[in-house]
This record gives structure tokens, sequence and C-alpha cells, in this order.
């Protein structure tokens, strides 16, 4: 069981990356290797080094990303959690892949302080799921949904993507229905983007259409928000009390250390990243060597800009006199001395934040 201690009021996040995966899918821009299971060990071993060496503050809320961190052994990333030093009530979220999820994985998680799992569904459509490289079956997201409620995990997240090619509408809303018939306490709808240098950038008949993913986002919104799960960000909808407090932590510009290959960092408006590959990471670790590639310092007023880009994002909104509405009329709503976006507003989210000033 990780560390725990007397709950903290600032906020202070830890992610892990874990680079490993059996099969890379076709949009995945990720620092991620389907060839390097033979590192998994010393990797591990490295990330918990790495953390007794750097973590100098209690931690509120840790994610476990990747990659796919439900690959490496459940025992041995419990034992890396075991040394994160963890407030009372602190939330530790891992990824899964909805294969990987058993009963033995889920207890074993929950032993090691797991208390929230963010499972990929990404499409409850077979086709769909092989245009996007997915490999599980829909089945399976029923079955892994089972045994995290059957775990005692308190609260889980079922992320799921639309507009891969050739899904129509209807197959959204099969979609769409079937994470409503899981009753999840929060869902993440991202549309497909195209990042540089993956399979999917290089075959534009399969990039998706904007007028496509501007319709199956008020879908979404429509369908999720009707089962009550509340948009609170852009791209995520929750029932009260299961936001995900780490996510939070980046939209508000919080502090967090980012350990194991490609991972960033942020505090005090300095950001920085890790070395990418996971040899190189290993190797800096057993070396006693700083794992840093790259970094950046942002003046105050670069700062203040990006947060009121990221509240954008919030249900919260930003302060009403931090930016211009004229003719914003259909994107923005003004009450309490704030600017929200719209339902139409959070499809232009970019646009509209332009305006900030």
């Amino acid at each position: 069981m990780s560390r725990r201690g007397p709950a903290v009021a600032d906020p202070f996040g830890v992610y892990l990356h874990i680079p490993f995966c059996r099969h890379r899918c076709d949009y995945c821009a990720f620092a991620t290797w389907t060839d390097r299971d033979h590192l998994i060990g010393r990797y591990l071993d490295a990330l918990a080094a790495d953390i007794a060496r750097r973590v100098d503050r209690p931690v509120t809320s840790v994610f476990v990303g990747g990659g796919t961190p439900s690959r490496v052994p459940a025992t041995q990333l419990a034992d890396v959690l075991a040394a994160i030093p963890l407030v009372d009530g602190a939330e530790v979220t891992v990824e899964s892949n909805p294969d990987d999820v058993d009963d033995a994985l889920v207890a074993a998680w929950a032993a090691g302080g797991v208390n929230r799992i963010s499972l990929g569904m990404q499409s409850a459509v077979p086709g769909v799921l092989a245009a996007l490289g997915r490999e599980h079956t829909p089945d399976n997201v029923v079955r892994a949904v089972a045994a995290i409620r059957a775990g005692g995990i308190p609260t889980f997240n079922l992320d799921v993507i639309y507009g891969a090619a050739g899904e129509r509408l209807a197959d959204w809303q099969a979609t769409l229905e079937a994470v409503i018939a899981l009753d999840p306490p929060h869902v993440s709808a991202y549309a497909l983007t195209v990042e540089a240098g993956t399979p999917l950038a290089a075959d534009p008949p399969r990039h998706p259409d904007d007028d496509d993913l501007a319709d199956k986002y008020e879908l979404a919104d429509e369908v999720l928000g009707g089962a009550g799960l509340a948009s609170y960000e852009v791209s995520n909808w929750a029932r009260p009390g299961h936001e995900c407090r780490h996510n939070l932590l980046y939209w508000r510009q919080g502090d967090y250390l980012g350990f194991g290959s490609a991972a960033h960092s942020h505090r005090a408006g300095r950001r920085w990243w890790n070395v990418r590959t996971p040899e190189r990471y290993i190797d800096a670790v057993e070396h006693d060597r700083p794992t840093e590639a790259g970094g950046e310092d942002l003046d105050p007023e670069t700062r203040r800009l990006e947060g009121l880009q990221l509240q954008l994002r919030l249900a919260d909104g930003v302060p009403a006199a931090s930016i211009d509405t004229d003719g914003l009329d259909d994107l923005v709503v003004e009450s309490a001395g704030r600017v929200r976006l719209t339902r139409r507003g959070r499809l232009l989210a970019n646009e509209v934040s332009l305006r900030l000033r």
C-alpha cells in the first residue's frame, strides 16, 4: 500500500508513463513500443528509484498512463505506487486495456491503492474498433467493468473516440447507448485527431471530417447529459464528485512531476520533459543522472494567457473581464461575472480563445 499522510490543500500530482504495448494503434503518436517488454522489470525499478529521489512533497493525485499500464505485472506496478507519498484521499488512476482487466488484476491494483480505472473502450461497434486498429471486443469491455465493480474500485472512466473512417452517426449512437448501459461515473469522449508520423496521418482518405465530428460531439453531449453526466470540460462528462482530479490539476496549471520515458512535468511556470526511450530513461536513473531532455520557462504573460485558455475549456469558464464577447452570442453565456462556453462554443473553443485578453 502506498504511504499516506494527512490531507493537504495544495494539489500536487505525479504522472507515471508506461511505454509498453502489445499493439500500436494507427492513430497513436505517444512514446510507446511493442518490442521492449524485456525492459519492463528494470523500467519499473527505475520508476520507483526516480520517485524516491525526486518527490519532495505529499501527492494528491497520481495518473498512470501509456502505452498500456495494464500490460505490466499488476503487483510490480503496485510496488511502484507504494513509493509515492500520498495524502489521505489521494486519487490514483490507472489506464487499462479491456482485454487485460480481470479479477486478479483489479484486486492487485486495489491492494496497491488504485481507486480509479480509466478503461479504453473507444467504441462498441466491432467495425469501428477495427478502423481504429483496436484489437479488443465490446464484450471484453462489459466483462472489465464487471470486474472493476466486483473488485471494489470506487470509480472508473470509459474512454471513447469518435470520427473513425466509416463510422456512421448510428454507430456512434450505438456506442453511446452501450456506454450508458454500463452506467459509468465518468466518460471521456475524444474526437479522432490526426497526429504527424502515424499510419493514420499517411492515409488521407481515413482522416475525420469536421462536420461529422461536430454532429457526433453534439450527440454525445445530448446523450451523456441526458443520462446525468455533466460536461465539466470540453471532452469530459461526470456524475457529481467523480470528476478526474488529476486532469483538473493540469487544466488549472497545477504542479506535477512526470516519471518515465517522455513524461512531462510542470512546476511554477517551468515545463520540462524526459528522454524519450525507455532505454535512455533506465540508464539515466541507474547511473543517478537527470532524466530531463529539455524544458522551457514561461514568462508571466504567457502563463496567464495559457491559464485562461485552459479555464475556458472548463464548465466554470473565465472571468468576464478577460474575454471580448462581442459577436459570440451563440458561443458563450455570461452569468455571475463569468463567461462560459455553450455547446456550440465548445465545438469552437480554440476560435473563442482568440478573444481572450
